[in-house]
């Protein structure tokens, strides 16, 4: 039996990462607890490979209360700590703060649109589907959301971690056109 293509980006020996490729990445997200693990997630990712962040995704969801944005919100200098001190997880200080503080933001943008899921879709009508095969790190959506989010006080969400982001919430897909899932179409 062949093997199926996928983008030249998965790990093929890594089964979290083909998982993530197959099932998660380039769809549709609307679940706000969902779009906020991802957020924080792709926070911790910069300077890293996501396939580092993916192998401590059950670990960060344990420590990180299931990512329940008003739990990570209250996260107060003892928790930090405990954070900062389990080898589970990315320990970046810097990182673990903007993760508290990027929950508070998150919060006052759910409060101003009725949901995350809503503020992220206005900026763009439908889905963007790229299958040129070209590789990007930013686009102009991922400038502009970015530059929102900065403006509303969050960090590490450069122009290249929210694209990234948007790749993997399904704003933005970009299967490559040889890939098994580049025929798929998410309603």
């Amino acid at each position: 039996m062949a093997e199926m293509c996928r983008c030249r980006w998965v790990n093929l020996k890594n089964p979290l990462y083909v998982d993530y490729h197959d099932k998660e990445w380039g769809r549709v997200v609307r679940d706000d607890r969902l779009l906020f693990e991802m957020l924080i997630l792709e926070g911790f990712q910069a300077g890293l490979s996501w396939e580092c962040v993916l192998n401590k995704r059950a670990r960060f969801r344990e420590v990180f209360d299931g990512f329940d944005v008003n739990k990570v919100a209250a996260y107060d200098d003892a928790k930090l700590a405990e954070l900062a001190a389990d080898p589970g997880i990315i320990r970046n200080r810097l990182k673990l703060k903007a993760a508290v503080r990027n929950a508070k933001v998150f919060i006052d943008i759910q409060a101003e649109w009725d949901s995350f899921c809503n503020y992220l879709w206005h900026f763009t009508e439908k889905q963007i589907v790229n299958r040129d095969g070209v590789f990007r790190a930013t686009s102009p959506l991922s400038d502009a959301v970015s530059a929102d989010l900065k403006k509303r006080g969050m960090t590490f969400v450069g122009s290249t971690i929210i694209y990234s982001y948007l790749q993997a919430v399904g704003v933005v897909d970009d299967h490559e056109p040889n890939c098994f899932l580049a025929e798929r179409t998410d309603p």
